[in-house]
């Protein structure tokens, strides 16, 4: 049993879901019970869904009983549609990236090189701040999913994270220009797994590591998905996010995990066909993650579980929040 003042050394024990998924009422209840602190909102690549999603009268509900339980509330957004619209193309195609063959599209994230580009990303961050504010201060907009960076003349000999992190350090700029306290994340995942070379990161900005999407940046034999069990994969993994600590520090780091993610285990197609898998495979891998985290000095911790909704409860029962949670309570170093 904890004892009195013994705070759990994870400080964020979180879960991140989708609007849809709060089909399924009481889900700050459910994360209250499971000594979590945090819940995320997350869309693939439309800030409006997630914001129409909390419009909603279920949206409103939950916000309304995670005040009352004292669960905070974030929003972990692959924002880079929003941030630069892409009907800003026509007239502006110098604002977007160049792929390899030098022609300039709107198909993902943006030329850094792009001064006005920088600027309106980040007068739209504090736009959507407005709309979808954390409750902890920390804002996470991500770029597209997995998608690659510019290469323009300018921009290819900086690397995709190098790209990144200039983009953040202009949002962290503005955003706390109107919230002295905001911080932001730098996520490591897919394209940006490897850490920025040339880039620092402006006071404010912590790394949120991610592992998955190493196709993206390496050939790779064997299981390379998200949630992988692979231990070579796994190691890769781990390899990159200790070259990740080295550049931003482990003091505000967050991982971002896959082990309650029915979306990934499902191939992302609903209906959900079987159960999240919890077995003697997954929940022991699960646990020797958490170990290999904290003992990394990784405070603040989360795992993707969406497609967790009023279906999938209906069709399997509850899942297994209870004992995630217990055990991201009970860690110590």
């Amino acid at each position: 049993m904890q004892a009195p003042g013994d705070e759990p050394f994870f400080q964020t024990r979180g879960i991140v879901l989708m609007p849809a998924d709060l089909s399924l009422p009481g889900w700050a209840r459910r994360a209250k019970e499971a000594g979590l602190t945090t819940i995320g909102m997350h869309d693939s690549g439309d800030v409006g869904k997630v914001a129409a999603g909390m419009r909603t009268e279920a949206g409103q509900q939950f916000l309304a009983e995670c005040r009352e339980l004292g669960i905070e509330v974030e929003y972990e957004l692959h924002a880079m549609r929003d941030l630069l619209p892409r009907d800003l193309f026509a007239a502006n195609p110098e604002f977007f990236r160049m792929d390899d063959q030098g022609e300039r599209t709107p198909d993902c994230n943006l030329c850094v090189h792009s001064e006005r580009a920088l600027a309106i990303a980040a007068e739209n961050a504090v736009a959507i701040a407005d709309v979808l504010r954390p409750t902890t201060g920390r804002y996470f907009y991500w770029g597209d999913d997995g998608k690659p960076p510019c290469r323009c003349p300018r921009c290819r000999d900086l690397s995709a994270a190098d790209q990144a992190l200039v983009v953040e350090n202009h949002i962290i700029r503005a955003l706390r220009a109107v919230d002295p306290n905001a911080r932001l994340a730098h996520l490591a995942y897919a394209c940006t797994l490897y850490p920025p070379q040339q880039v620092q990161p402006e006071p404010g900005v912590f790394l949120e590591y991610a592992p998955g999407g190493l196709t993206c940046v390496e050939e790779c034999a064997g299981d390379a998905r998200l949630g992988t069990t692979d231990p070579a994969v796994k190691a890769r993994y781990r390899e990159l996010l200790d070259a990740n600590l080295a550049h931003f520090g482990a003091a505000d780091a967050q991982v971002l995990e896959y082990w309650l993610d029915v979306s990934a285990f499902a191939g992302w197609q609903k209906p959900v066909r079987q159960p999240l898998p919890w077995d003697a495979e997954r929940r022991p891998d699960f646990l020797a993650d958490l170990e290999h985290y904290g003992r990394r000095g990784i405070r603040h911790v989360t795992t993707f579980a969406c497609f967790i909704d009023a279906d999938y409860v209906a069709a399997f029962g509850e899942p297994p929040l209870a004992d995630y949670g217990a055990r991201l309570v009970e860690w110590r170093p």
